[in-house]
């Protein structure tokens, strides 16, 4: 079967969900691109972080954009004149991501579309030999992240997460700090997100859809709904249907360094609090204002946002707190530093436990590297810095915080086999729930 063919059958999803299962060897294996060979790359979604994306990896030599999609014709021209003024050279403008998938001068693809379009590109285009880089969170479902990476193992392509913290160099030092020990034994983790530059979402009514917007096609598999503005472009991740809020916007980067830091997995289980206390009478769906604590095997990890309000724990709008028996290690995107317990057996000296670190400044451009690990992998075959498991283990761990504040009660996780323990209600929060005709493909 054609790949061209193929693709569009399998949006039609006539063979319903054992679709993938029984094409596995349609496409061919993920072609090896040589160092000195040029990497060519497509960027879908163009708007915001992916033309953030598309600008930071064209610092990296050999890589040249080939093609551009998005769903708005408005964009995709802006998008595609502002390149062809930095570049000199033209793309191949598309609306539909899978015409991107079957251009064969495409290498890997830059899935950067709203949340709830992360996953059929980015499992079509490991179907269709590309490498993909996709943004953060993973997916907007447990069960879309499992079946992603179900999808990198079976086609073994290169796949990057855009967790881009993960490349920072300052991070990477605050880890290793928190894995010497030095802090004792880590009890407890904040991390939070105080966003004071994020107001209210005025109520508006429906419309009739803008010119060269194919919102049939934005919406893909969530609900059908008549357009309206709040829920198109960055609005968007304040609607279950299309995002999570902040837990998985801001949550799934300070979340990330959590796990990294604690080398943890999954929790045991979740209990989480919180609604719309700055603005409730607004637009937006997902809490302003939320704390959720999550119970792994020796420590605890708590989570906590907040609109219109930006002075958060250690006078950081964000962050993460690494607390140990011996100090605690503040780290956000501006530096780290490490503040010492007080010595209980000297208080009258006020000595210290372990040596204080003063801020240690952040270096370099986060997502500058991220893009170029990306494009080395491509060269080397190398696992990503942010490798699709651990992508979808902190968006995974976002969801769970999610899914307990929507039923407002305690949830447990059983992180082995990755389902909800005896609780039919979370499980179908963590199931995908497509409008026809697209189908999440089963592997």
């Amino acid at each position: 079967m054609e790949r061209r063919k193929f693709i569009e059958y399998s949006s039609k999803s006539a063979l319903g969900a054992g679709l993938a299962a029984a094409t596995t060897n349609v496409f061919s294996k993920t072609k090896t691109v040589a160092p000195s060979d040029r990497v060519r790359l497509a960027l879908i979604g163009c708007n915001g972080i992916g033309w953030s994306n598309l600008n930071a990896v064209l610092k990296t030599p050999g890589v040249e954009f080939v093609s551009l999609c998005d769903v708005d014709q408005n964009i995709l021209n802006k998008r595609s004149a502002e390149l062809e003024a930095q570049t000199g050279k033209k793309t191949v403008n598309v609306g539909d991501f899978r015409k991107v998938l079957d251009n064969k001068e495409v290498d890997a693809i830059f899935v950067c579309t709203p949340d709830h379009w992360h996953a059929l590109p980015m499992i079509y285009g490991c179907q269709a030999g590309k490498d993909v880089y996709v943004e953060k969170p993973l997916a907007n479902s447990i069960e879309e992240c499992l079946t992603m990476v179900k999808a990198q193992k079976r086609y073994n392509n290169v796949v990057q997460v855009g967790q881009q913290q993960r490349s920072g160099i300052h991070w990477q030092n605050a880890i290793a700090y928190v894995h010497s020990g030095k802090l004792g034994k880590l009890r407890m983790v904040k991390a939070w997100s105080w966003l004071d530059w994020k107001g209210t979402v005025p109520i508006l009514p429906d419309e009739p859809v803008p010119a060269g917007v194919d919102y049939d096609m934005w919406l893909g598999p969530a609900p059908k709904k008549p357009f309206n503005r709040n829920r198109f472009h960055f609005t968007f991740r304040w609607y279950w249907d299309y995002a999570g809020g902040l837990m998985t916007d801001w949550g799934v980067h300070m979340l990330d360094m959590v796990l990294f830091g604690a080398k943890a997995g999954g929790p045991k289980s979740v209990v989480a609090a919180g609604g719309k206390y700055a603005f409730p009478n607004d637009a937006m769906q997902t809490p302003d204002m939320m704390n959720a604590v999550y119970e792994f095997d020796d420590f605890l990890m708590s989570w906590e946002h907040t609109i219109g309000i930006g002075r958060g724990p250690y006078d950081r709008s964000h962050g993460v707190a690494f607390i140990g028996s011996e100090g605690t290690l503040v780290v956000d995107r501006s530096g780290w530093e490490v503040i010492s317990e007080y010595d209980p057996t000297n208080k009258l000296m006020k000595a210290y436990k372990m040596t204080p670190v003063p801020l240690q400044k952040s270096q370099g451009d986060d997502r500058v590297a991220h893009t170029a690990n990306f494009i080395d992998c491509i060269k080397t075959r190398n696992k990503p810095i942010c490798d699709i498991e651990t992508g979808a283990n902190v968006a995974i761990n976002a969801h769970l915080g999610n899914i307990a504040i929507r039923l407002g009660k305690k949830v447990y996780w059983d992180s082995i086999n990755q389902k909800f323990i005896n609780d039919p209600q979370a499980q179908e929060l963590a199931n995908a729930h497509y409008r026809d005709p697209w189908k999440l493909p089963v592997l």
